[in-house]
């Protein structure tokens, strides 16, 4: 059973850049200017944090695990910890992805009222909201593609959600080949610059779903808001 949990260890870095990824995003919630938040600033930020400290402790300890279970017990309680994982992913993920949007329509709702600060602040909110989209985004993409890195092994017919360009190439060295975290980042910001896709093709409705929610709020973000700004600033 140790192949099924491989990816524990060959992924191990694309495990910690997506919690390092949640902590970018808690620094961001922290540093909105406005009053664009649900309740106190300080209650998302908190919320994610204690949903990621359980998740990195878990990850951790499955990554330990790995190396010294020696029979069919530990690996079943591994397998069952990574389902854990990724549930706990994916509701932290939704919460990022509600109070983000959440701060977007704050932001509207102050412009379009005329009490949304001064031109400089609505920039810097903006960019905010805008950077915060593409980390969510691409945190949904790594969670979802092929069932995601916590449950790689454990589905048998996991759907591939995206096609990349290296899963084209005939080039038997990266036969095999599969995405990382940051070729999800990566993704996220040219879907969020381009508002359509570029290198990598969305395969399944729930990947063109996800991609046309990314796109709508960052053209909303740079063509409403970020554009308003500049025109104050003018």
């Amino acid at each position: 059973m140790r192949h099924q949990h491989a990816v524990i260890h060959h992924r191990g870095l694309d495990f910690w850049s997506a919690r390092a990824a949640v902590l970018v995003i808690i620094c961001l919630q922290l540093l909105v200017i406005n009053n664009l938040s649900f309740g106190p600033r300080w209650l998302a930020p908190t919320v994610e944090a204690a949903l990621l400290a359980p998740l990195s402790i878990a990850t951790a300890w499955t990554q330990m695990a790995t190396r010294s279970a020696v029979d069919h017990e530990h690996w079943y309680a591994i397998g069952r910890l990574r389902l854990y994982i990724r549930r706990t992913a994916l509701v932290m993920t939704g919460v990022i992805s509600i109070m983000n949007c959440g701060s977007l329509v704050f932001l509207v709702r102050a412009l379009l009222e005329g009490h949304a600060g001064a031109g400089t602040t609505l920039l810097v909110d903006a960019l905010n909201i805008w950077v915060t989209n593409v980390i969510v985004f691409a945190l949904w993409f790594w969670s979802t593609d092929r069932g995601g890195p916590p449950t790689c092994g454990l589905v048998k017919r996991a759907q591939a959600d995206f096609l990349f360009p290296q899963m084209t190439l005939p080039d038997r060295e990266i036969q095999g080949w599969l995405p990382g975290f940051v070729d999800y980042v990566f993704l996220a910001f040219t879907n969020a610059t381009a508002f359509s896709p570029t290198d990598t093709l969305p395969l399944t409705q729930r990947a063109k779903l996800l991609m046309m929610a990314e796109a709508m709020i960052s053209l909303l973000t740079i063509a409403l808001v970020a554009a308003r700004a500049v025109n104050i600033l003018a």
